[in-house]
């Protein structure tokens, strides 16, 4: 299998956030199938390459032939595929929105079903594969039958969280429970879920001020793989895995009283709904590698094809689109007309 170059703009603290982990984590799992390493592009590293390195000299382009780049970062990537032309490059989309088109040349493997669907339709020539993020196994249920022994009735995370979240609901829970409101990075995530009866997550106003979609939205299923009750948005790749009523609750439903009532008779009556184990299965590692094997190998004989075939799908862009509606419209006058005689 080619090698595989994952570009990311660079890995510090300036760029820390919850794509770069899971390109990170991404990447650790490909190496268990096929080389892989960091290739980075807007800050020079210690210990990993450099992008215009990599793209200066002809000797390097031809070995390029045995490489795929991964493209990930989604407002980079409409700089970057112009740059990737004439090599084998594909597209990791998590998040969904972000503009910018890719030629039929550049496969796409999204992290959830919600952004396979948008690129379904925004670039339906274009080879399309599913791979969800990893969840650790590191978050999972530790007292499973000790509901009582949670010391935090409610449990929040103010990166992301909606105005009516911070400001309504979570003043109004904090009169009758213990509420906890997390602001910090935390390290061990998966013991404050395990102390937590309730896990409160509403992000669908950060994303629509964002202009982008929820890419996958890890904690929620982080929070439901370690026994806490869920109240969450559905938006974008949230709806991969919420079933609400069934697995979480939907938050934010109609009314701040509502929401209320809702949380309290859930720590009232210990409820107890979760992710289904085979839906937990669905991303974790093994499952994830074994996908990864079948992927990689087809999109080893898609360059391989590549090389010898062009490509001859007419685009569906805006002017064939326009062009077919037009003649579609004409067809209904004609028959219109037709039926006036």
């Amino acid at each position: 299998m080619r090698k595989l170059y994952f570009l990311l703009p660079g890995t510090t603290d300036k760029f820390a956030c919850g794509g770069l982990w899971a390109e990170l984590k991404t990447l650790q799992l490909v190496q268990q199938v096929c080389p892989a390493e960091v290739v980075t592009y807007r800050q020079r590293e210690k210990g990993h390459l450099w992008l215009d390195d990599l793209l200066q000299s002809d000797d390097n382009f031809r070995a390029l032939d045995d490489v795929i780049f991964v493209m990930s970062w989604g407002f980079d990537v409409a700089k970057l595929a112009p740059k990737l032309k004439s090599l084998n490059a594909i597209y990791h989309a998590h998040s969904a929105g972000y503009g910018f088109n890719l030629p039929a040349s550049v496969p796409i493997i999204t992290v959830s079903r919600n952004t396979l669907g948008y690129w379904g339709q925004r670039s339906p020539h274009s080879l399309l594969y599913y791979l969800p993020n990893e969840i650790s196994p590191k978050f999972v249920n530790r007292q499973p039958d000790q509901w009582g022994d949670r010391d935090i009735d409610v449990l929040v995370q103010a990166r992301k969280s909606s105005s009516y979240l911070m400001h309504q609901l979570i003043p109004a829970l904090q009169k009758k429970c213990r509420v906890e409101v997390i602001d910090r990075y935390v390290e061990d995530l998966e013991a404050l879920f395990n102390r937590a009866k309730v896990y409160l997550y509403d992000s669908a106003e950060y994303w629509a001020v964002q202009g982008v979609s929820e890419g996958f939205g890890l904690q929620p299923m982080e929070a439901l793989a370690c026994g806490c009750q869920v109240f969450s948005s559905v938006n974008h790749g949230l709806s991969d895995y919420l079933d609400p009523a069934f697995n979480c609750y939907k938050i934010a439903g109609y009314s701040q009283e509502f929401d209320v009532q809702r949380v309290l008779k859930v720590l009232d009556n210990d409820p107890k709904l979760s992710l289904s184990p085979s839906v937990l299965a669905e991303y974790r590692s093994e499952h994830i590698i074994q996908r990864l094997w079948v992927i990689l190998e087809d999109l080893n004989t898609f360059f391989d094809h590549r090389q010898l075939y062009p490509k001859d799908i007419p685009d569906l862009g805006y002017r064939r689109i326009i062009k077919m509606r037009s003649q579609k419209l004409l067809t209904k006058l004609k028959k219109l007309f037709n039926s006036l005689k």
